[in-house]
C-alpha cells in the first residue's frame, strides 16, 4: 500500500481536474480497499492527503515536495483522523478496548463454552477463532452447558495449522500450582491423599496434582508397611518445589514433629525418677529397646528388660508393643531417659527359701554353658549351675557339651542355696545311685580283671574296666624287669590286658591298677640265671653317658658301665657301640632286692681265647687318636720297649707281640690286645656300680594320689 501511495508518476501524470478536486477537498480524507495478501480479506484504510504548502515559521511559505502534496499533518488535539471531537475520540476508544483485547501465549483466559460434543468442547474466548479442548479435560466440571464460564490455559495462540490451542487441565494446574506455591510460602497445611507406592516412598494428591511424600517423611518412626497408607488422607506442609521438572515435595512427619515437641515439652517437664509411664516400643537393637513416651524416647537396657536371661530383646518385647515402663534415670544434659520394664515385677530371689531347698528335684532349660558347667534356668531370674564333676558319678566329663545341648530340659537336684551370692548348685549324678558304692564288691583289693587300654600318657595308661569305670597303671607297674619310660613302649590304645585292683579311692572316685602284679615277681628266681659270674648275652637298648643298657634273656634289663664295655679308654661311646648290637657279658652284681643287674665285657673276654679277642677287636677297633695317646703314655712311663732289630739274637715273641708277660707295640704299629686285657683292672678294683636315674623306678603313686586322665596327643 505504501509503495502505491509513493509513486511520483502517478500522482504528476494526473488530470487537471483530479488535482484541482484534491486541492479544493484538502480536509477530505480518501478511502482506499487494499486487499491483504495473507487472509484474503479486504480492509479499508484512511489516507490523509498532504497540503500544497507548507509554511515556515518566519511567515514564508514554501511550495511542497511533490512527494508529500497530498498529505496533511492535524493536530491530535483538536481532529482524529476524518474530524473526530475528543468525546468522539473517547467513545471510539471504549468500543476498541471492549472488543480487542492483548493475548499472549502461557497465560489464563476466561471464554464462554459455545458448543458441546461428545469428546470435545468448543470455547470462544473473544478471540478471531474458537478454541477446541477435550472433554476428558473437563474432568472436575462434568456438568458443562452452553453460555457457561470457564478459565482456560492458552498454549498458543496459533498453531502450525493457524487454530488457537487452550487447555482446560493446564488452566486447573496452573492456579493449583499457583496455590501450592503459596501454601509453601505461608505454611499452609494441605490434605493428600496416598495413591500409589514408589521407590522411596509414595505418590500423594495434593489439590489435584500429584505430590511426592518421602517415605523419610511419612512418619516420626520408620515405617514397615508402605501399603498400610494406601488410600488414606494425610496432613501435609509443602516443603520443596522444583519448578523446572514441577515435582512437588511435601512432608507429613514436621507436623507431627511440631505437635511433638510440645508433647515432650510437657513430658519432660513433668519426668522423675521412679515415674511409671506407658509407651511403645519404637526400635529394637541388640543391646536393648527404645520405646516412645509420647514425644520422647527412653531406652530401655537389654539387663532391664527381664530377671531372667535374655539372649535378644526380641525374645521379651515386639516392634509397636505397648508396654509400662519405670524412669530409671534422666541426664537433662544429654536428653537421655534409662527405663526399666523388670523393676516393675517382684524380685525372683524375694523368699526363694520358700519355692526352693536342699536335696529338692527341680527341671530347668540349659540356658547356657561354660568350660566349668551348664546354667539351668529354673524360672525368669533364678539360675542354678551343675558343674561337670557334678554331672556323672563314673564317666570324666571334660565339657557339659558331652551330655547337654542348649535349649534342653534338664532335671537335677539342689545342693546348696547361697541367697547372698544368690547362686544355686546343682547335680545331675545324684539323681542315681553311687555307683562307687558297690565297687569294693565287684573290684575287691586284689582281684584280677581284664580290661581295655583306654589312654595313654607320660606317667601310665588308663585302662577301662567296664563302661564309664577307668583304673590307672601306673608307669612303674607295668613290668617286672623292664625299665619302662613310657607306656607306649609296652601297650597299645584298644588293646587288652589283664590287670590287678591295688587299691580304690571311694572320695576321690579313682582306682589304681597293676599290670605285673599279675605275674609272679621274676626277681625271686632270677639270681639261679643272672647271679654273680654267670656269663650270658644282652642286646644294646638304649646308650646312656654312664654305659649302655642291655636287654637279656627273660626280657630282664642290666646295665654294663662304660669302664666294663672295652679294655680301652671310650671318649664317646656312640662311636664304637650301637643300639641292637649283641654283646657277650659276665654278670659283676646281681641284686634282687633293687632289681638290679651290673655286667662286663672285658671280664667276659678275660676268659676267652684268643679268637675271642681277636673278633671282639675287629667289631670294636681301638680308635687311632686312642692308640697314640697309649703309645706316648707308655714311653712317658719307660715301659715301651722296641722290638728286636732283623738278623738280633732278642727273645723270640709270641704271635700277639707279647714278651716274657708285657705288652710291647707290634711291628704294625699296633697294640698288644692280649697284654691290655691281663692288665685291665678287676670290677672288684673299682668298687660297686650304682645303677643310673635312667634305670631306677618311679615309686608307685597312692591310691588318693592318682592323677586323673590326660589325654596325650
Amino acid at each position: 500500500m505504501t509503495d502505491s501511495l509513493e509513486q511520483p508518476s502517478t500522482i504528476e501524470s494526473s488530470s487537471a481536474d483530479q488535482a484541482t478536486s484534491l486541492a479544493a477537498a484538502d480536509t477530505a480524507p480518501s478511502t482506499f480497499t487494499l486487499n491483504e495478501p495473507i487472509t484474503g480479506q479486504t480492509t479499508e484504510a484512511t489516507v490523509i492527503p498532504a497540503p500544497t504548502k507548507k509554511v515556515l515559521g518566519n511567515g514564508h511559505s514554501k511550495p511542497a515536495s511533490s512527494r508529500r502534496a497530498k498529505f496533511t499533518v492535524l493536530d491530535p488535539n483538536t481532529k482524529l483522523g476524518g474530524g473526530y471531537t475528543n468525546e468522539e475520540r473517547s467513545e471510539l476508544e471504549k468500543l476498541y478496548g471492549t472488543s480487542l483485547t492483548t493475548l499472549v501465549d502461557g497465560q489464563i483466559v476466561k471464554g464462554h463454552i459455545v458448543s458441546l460434543a461428545n469428546d470435545e468442547v468448543i470455547v470462544d474466548i473473544g478471540f478471531k477463532s474458537e478454541g477446541v479442548i477435550p472433554r476428558n479435560e473437563f474432568v472436575l466440571t462434568p456438568d458443562l452447558k452452553i453460555g457457561d464460564e470457564v478459565e482456560v490455559y492458552l498454549e498458543s495462540i496459533e498453531d502450525r495449522e493457524g487454530r488457537l490451542v487452550l487447555s482446560r487441565k493446564r488452566a486447573e494446574f496452573t492456579r493449583t500450582w499457583q496455590r501450592i506455591i503459596e501454601a509453601q510460602k505461608s505454611g499452609e497445611v494441605l490434605e493428600a491423599k496416598c495413591l500409589r507406592r514408589i521407590k522411596g516412598g509414595m505418590v500423594v494428591d495434593v489439590l489435584g496434582v500429584e505430590a511426592f511424600l518421602p517415605g523419610s517423611q511419612i512418619d516420626t518412626k520408620p515405617i514397615r508397611d508402605f501399603d498400610a497408607f494406601l488410600g488414606r488422607s494425610l496432613e501435609v506442609r509443602v516443603v520443596k518445589i522444583n519448578f523446572q521438572q514441577e515435582n512437588i515435595v511435601v512432608s507429613h512427619k514436621v507436623l507431627l514433629e511440631e505437635h511433638i515437641l510440645d508433647q515432650r515439652k510437657e513430658i519432660v517437664e513433668k519426668l522423675e525418677r521412679g515415674q511409671v509411664l506407658e509407651g511403645t516400643v519404637k526400635a529394637i537393637a541388640d543391646f536393648g529397646a527404645f520405646v516412645d513416651l509420647g514425644g520422647v524416647d527412653g531406652l530401655v537396657h537389654i539387663t532391664d528388660l527381664s530377671w531372667g536371661r535374655v539372649t535378644h530383646p526380641n525374645e521379651v518385647i515386639k516392634l509397636d508393643q505397648v508396654v509400662t515402663v519405670v524412669v530409671l534415670d534422666y541426664d537433662e544434659g544429654k536428653k537421655r531417659i534409662s527405663l526399666g520394664m523388670k523393676q516393675l515385677m517382684p524380685h525372683p530371689w524375694a523368699e526363694i527359701e520358700q519355692r526352693y531347698q536342699v536335696g529338692q528335684r527341680v527341671s530347668g532349660k540349659v540356658v547356657s554353658m561354660t568350660d566349668y558347667g551348664a546354667f539351668i534356668e529354673l524360672e525368669k531370674g533364678i539360675e542354678g549351675l551343675i558343674h561337670v564333676s557334678e554331672m556323672s558319678w563314673i564317666q570324666h566329663i571334660k565339657h557339659p557339651s558331652q551330655i547337654l545341648t542348649i535349649g534342653q530340659d534338664a532335671e537335677a537336684i539342689i545342693l546348696n542355696i547361697d541367697q547372698d551370692s544368690k547362686k544355686i548348685s546343682l547335680g545331675m549324678k545324684q539323681l542315681e545311685p553311687d555307683p562307687w558304692t558297690l565297687f569294693l564288691e565287684k573290684y575287691p583289693m586284689g582281684s584280677k580283671h581284664r580290661g581295655i587300654v583306654r589312654n595313654l600318657t607320660s606317667f601310665g595308661a588308663f585302662i577301662e574296666l567296664e563302661p564309664g569305670v577307668d583304673g590307672l597303671v601306673h608307669i612303674s607297674d607295668l613290668s617286672w624287669t623292664k625299665k619302662v619310660q613310657h607306656p607306649g613302649e609296652v601297650l597299645k590304645k584298644g588293646e587288652e590286658i589283664d590287670v590287678m585292683i591295688l587299691g580304690i579311692d571311694l572320695e576321690n572316685r579313682r582306682i589304681s591298677l597293676g599290670h605285673k602284679q599279675v605275674l609272679d615277681n621274676p626277681w625271686d628266681n632270677l639270681e639261679n640265671i643272672f647271679g654273680e659270674g654267670k656269663d650270658t648275652e644282652g642286646k644294646i637298648v638304649r646308650i646312656i653317658d654312664k654305659g649302655v643298657i642291655v636287654e637279656l634273656p627273660m626280657g630282664v634289663d642290666g646295665f654294663v658301665p662304660v669302664s666294663q664295655l672295652a679294655f680301652f679308654p671310650i671318649k664317646n661311646i656312640r662311636d664304637t657301640f650301637h643300639v641292637d648290637e649283641m654283646l657277650n657279658l659276665r654278670v659283676i652284681e646281681f641284686d634282687s632286692e633293687n632289681k638290679k643287674i651290673v655286667l662286663s665285657a672285658t671280664e667276659w673276654l678275660k676268659s676267652q681265647d684268643r679268637s675271642a679277642l681277636e673278633e671282639f677287636n675287629a667289631k670294636h677297633p681301638i680308635p687311632k687318636e686312642t692308640l697314640e695317646e697309649m703309645s706316648k703314655k707308655r714311653r712317658d712311663n719307660g715301659t715301651d720297649k722296641r722290638p728286636a732289630k732283623r738278623g738280633g739274637r732278642g727273645k723270640k715273641k709270641d704271635e700277639a707281640g707279647v714278651t716274657n708277660g708285657e705288652a710291647t707295640e707290634t711291628p704294625e704299629g699296633t697294640i698288644d690286645l692280649a697284654a691290655l686285657i691281663e692288665q685291665a683292672p678287676s670290677p672288684k678294683e673299682l668298687g660297686h656300680f650304682d645303677l643310673p636315674e635312667e634305670m631306677l623306678e618311679p615309686a608307685p603313686p597312692a591310691p588318693g594320689e592318682i592323677p586323673a586322665i590326660v589325654e596325650e596327643g
